[in-house]
């Protein structure tokens, strides 16, 4: 036989840059490559156009220029110039929409490609990674990195790039037509410009950062408060807890007047440069049309092209701080998608092919951390169309050879194997798809009672459903609803008793119509009377069916054809219920203070209501 060793998961990896992001992102955009292209020519074309309406302004002035000394000139309508300038106007709104409109779909089928393959892999995921999980903050980075990919392009491509290819445009014309000191001022205040701009926004990034953790803390601390009400009222600490609201608070007000102090040196900043350069620009302009080397046509064309520039750069801190933050949070989104699989396909994994469905546990060892080990030498078989059951303490193993077998982990040592397959050679699909459980805690989905008994299987008819609800005794109750299967479960199926949501869990599993069955202390959450009406119809449901059951009440098992008896993760008896009764060993210890339990509960006045519990 052999023998696989489990491999630990990899530690997590380094942080992404900025960079690598990007390049995560670039595949998923240049599907659609073309779209690309004739966006990026739309926005040429709408800056080109924008550069050229101050162009056309300055002929649109010198057109209408009396030159002094004229005393026969004469001013005539310049319609041509005018009907320009009108078309540029407007060919600047077409491109830019038109731009929108072809870069749209890309953006948009980006996000839900990622959303997507986000969503797989996370499923794809081991159980280990589940039960780490912080299921609110993994949901908020997937928003957040979604929302972040349609930020990063709508701020890059319609607010980024346009100024660049303006700011190019414009130094063009500048150098091509005028005195060299136009561009030099031009490109020198722009450069002091966005220097100035990310220094100080990386700088300010920490106050908002401060700002954002405190303002978090203070709502924790206030819902937390809230959803105790009752506990505060207790112990009369109303005041205690407004103190420590207002701490957060204080602690925020502080940071976010340091934030605005900060802002408001950064507008100051950026507005001097601006000042300075548009000065020392219409400076060198006034100077040309004294000395009549420019127009004021020229003067017109140069004021018009710094207002051009800088009205966009002025929220230049504002679009840089929000792509740092976009790149933040799809980095956050795209290290899910580099989380490692524990548990993954072979490359060569075949679909398994259940003949009977015999199980077998060949000699496994299992920790879920190195330094505690949970079963030692686990090995047994349940014959095809056998039940088998296993009881034992809390914490003694049993739900963990369920896990082992579906394989949300994988053993250390040892192997599973169904009908002589091995689980870790065959598909997780395939072998999911061969075994149905009922688990001790059923979580519903927050829909209808129909909807949660067809996950078992999708696309069943609503006879399956209704002959799956009859079978698991449940469809009298159902029946009586006022909205019979169309009856909403709630979240994580509240709206149902704990014997109506273990009900539900087995009609669903029916329907699944599984090789291999598991239940997993599956009538715990019912009543005595409902535990022996259910009884009766799991062991017709086993008949045919290879059943591991975990059990508590040892009542409910003692017709399997075997019982193991787990201590400390080993597998200390085995047999059947008789032959362990007379072994006088700890199942018969367990038995005794069983029924011990159930006639002191029978004898109580609140007996039936203490059954009703569980034990």
């Amino acid at each position: 036989m052999r023998r696989y060793q489990n491999t630990p998961p990899p530690p997590p990896g380094q942080q992404r840059g900025d960079l690598a992001t990007l390049k995560t992102l670039l595949p998923y955009l240049w599907v659609y490559k073309w779209r690309v292209l004739a966006a990026l020519l739309a926005l040429v074309g709408a800056k080109a156009a924008n550069v050229g309406v101050p162009v056309v302004l300055k002929e649109l002035v010198d057109d209408m220029t009396v030159k002094p000394g004229d005393p026969h000139a004469l001013l005539v309508l310049p319609l041509a110039t005018l009907v320009a300038y009108g078309l540029l106007r407007l060919s600047t709104t077409m491109f830019t929409e038109l731009r929108e409109f072809l870069f749209a779909r890309v953006t948009q089928r980006a996000v839900r490609t990622i959303a997507l393959k986000v969503f797989r892999h996370l499923h794809s995921l081991s159980l280990r990674f589940h039960l780490n999980r912080q299921t609110g903050g993994m949901t908020r980075d997937i928003e957040r990195g979604t929302r972040g990919v349609s930020s990063l392009i709508s701020y890059t491509l319609f607010n980024i790039l346009p100024t660049l290819v303006e700011i190019t445009l414009v130094l063009s014309y500048l150098v091509l037509h005028y005195d060299v000191w136009f561009s030099v001022i031009t490109f020198t205040a722009l450069v002091l410009y966005i220097t100035f701009t990310v220094l100080v926004t990386d700088w300010r990034t920490h106050f908002r950062r401060t700002m954002n953790d405190l303002d978090s803390k203070a709502n924790t601390k206030a819902i937390d408060s809230l959803l105790n009400y009752e506990t505060v009222k207790y112990f009369g600490n109303e005041d205690y807890e407004a103190k420590r609201y207002d701490e957060g608070l204080q602690r925020y007000e502080k940071a976010a007047v340091k934030s605005q102090t900060s802002l408001s040196l950064l507008n100051t900043g950026q507005s001097a440069i601006i000042a300075i350069a548009v000065t020392l620009i219409l400076w060198r302009a006034t100077q040309g049309v004294i000395d009549g080397s420019m127009t004021l046509g020229d003067l017109v064309l140069v004021n018009a092209f710094m207002i051009q520039l800088y009205i966009p750069l002025n929220f230049l801190g504002v679009i840089y701080r929000e792509i740092k933050q976009s790149l933040a949070d799809m980095e956050r989104l795209f290290t899910l998608l580099d989380e490692n699989r524990e548990v993954d396909d072979a490359p060569q994994a075949r679909a398994l092919q259940p003949q009977g469905a015999e199980v077998r546990f060949n000699h496994v060892d299992f920790s879920y951390e190195p330094k505690r080990q949970i079963l030692f030498d686990v090995d047994f078989a349940i014959p095809a169309g056998t039940t088998t059951a296993v009881v034992g303490h809390s914490g003694s193993g049993k739900s963990t050879l369920s896990r082992l077998l579906y394989r949300f982990y994988e053993v250390n040592s040892g192997s599973i194997t169904i009908d002589g397959q091995d689980v870790r050679d065959v598909t997780q699909h395939s072998l999911r798809h061969a075994i149905g459980i009922v688990p001790q805690d059923t979580v519903l989905f927050n829909d209808t009672i129909e909807y949660n008994i067809a996950y078992g299987r999708p696309g069943a008819s609503k006879d399956e459903i209704i002959a799956a609800a009859r079978a698991a005794s449940i469809h009298d109750f159902i029946a009586s609803l006022p909205d019979g299967y169309d009856t909403m479960v709630g979240e994580r199926g509240l709206k149902l008793s704990g014997g109506e949501k273990q009900r539900v869990a087995i009609a669903r599993t029916l329907l699944k119509n599984p090789a291999i069955l598991i239940f997993d202390e599956a009538t715990s959450a019912l009543d005595s009377k409902a535990e022996q009406a259910i009884q009766a119809q799991l062991k017709e449901i086993a008949r045919n069916r290879t059943t591991l059951v975990i059990a508590h009440r040892l009542s409910t098992i003692a017709d399997a054809q075997q019982i193991l008896v787990l201590d400390h993760g080993r597998i200390v008896e085995r047999g059947t219920h008789a032959a362990l009764l007379a072994r006088e060993g700890l199942y018969a210890q367990m038995w005794e203070r069983q029924q011990a339990r159930v006639e002191t509960e029978q004898s109580s006045p609140l007996g039936g209501e203490l059954v009703a519990q569980g034990e």
